[in-house]
């Protein structure tokens, strides 16, 4: 699992340079926010550049709340800013490293309808597929998380076969296949330990069709050929 943290670590500022690079000047470093104040002495609203920058600051330093925050300001305050886009994005990574991966998912997932042609759509479907990942429980639980999970991570190598992130989404792929051979052979051990062999049966059978190179099929085999020879385990 080092290589996924590696890996993980590395996505989110080739992401954000992605970003930044469509912006009209750059966020070089992590200076303090400069003070603005009128003719009256009144501390005047911080530029969008500023509020970048501060956003970008905080999320770096794992301050993910106090991020959304500054990132909700350049919207709100700023919404034509060349910036906007940098704030979009970082508001959906903060709320995904909160492990708020459904309001993650609904936020990528308009930034992808929005900005169809960004440069860092592969960047979005890849957290797609993450936020559907990060549901995968324990294989007694509901797979639901695996199968969205491969359909999302599937849509990116397809539509960006070349990108950055093909190499993660096909090892998640996998995992996620693995999950799903794992949660059918719980199922089907069910059924033959209750004495549904028909039912036991089949589902080794779509176990065996639907992930022939997983882990978990050297043992569906095995249990399969069992039941055919007629010595269903109890």
């Amino acid at each position: 699992m080092n290589r996924f943290r590696n890996f993980r670590m590395a996505v989110l500022p080739l992401a954000a340079a992605l970003l930044l690079c469509l912006a009209a000047g750059s966020l070089t470093g992590c200076a303090k926010l400069k003070k603005w104040t009128g003719l009256g002495g009144e501390t005047q609203a911080p530029s969008p550049e500023d509020l970048a920058r501060k956003g970008m600051d905080e999320f770096n330093h794992g301050g993910y709340h106090d991020a959304i925050d500054d990132f909700q300001k350049l919207k709100d305050q700023h919404p034509f800013s060349n910036y906007s886009l940098l704030a979009e994005l970082k508001i959906a990574d903060s709320k995904y490293y909160l492990e708020d991966y459904e309001e993650a998912r609904t936020l990528y997932e308009d930034f992808e309808k929005n900005h169809p042609a960004n440069e860092a759509v592969p960047y979005v479907l890849f957290q797609i597929g993450m936020c559907y990942f990060k549901r995968i429980g324990t294989i007694d639980r509901d797979p639901a998380g695996a199968t969205e999970s491969i359909q999302a991570f599937s849509r990116l190598l397809r539509t960006f076969p070349q990108s950055p992130y093909t190499q993660e989404a096909t090892a998640r792929i996998n995992e996620a296949r693995n999950f799903l051979a794992a949660h059918e052979l719980y199922v089907a051990k069910f059924y033959l330990r209750t004495g549904s062999v028909e039912q036991g049966a089949s589902r080794l059978e779509y176990l065996l069709a639907t992930f022939p190179e997983s882990k978990p099929a050297p043992e569906a085999r095995e249990l399969l050929a069992a039941v055919r020879a007629g010595h269903p385990p109890g």
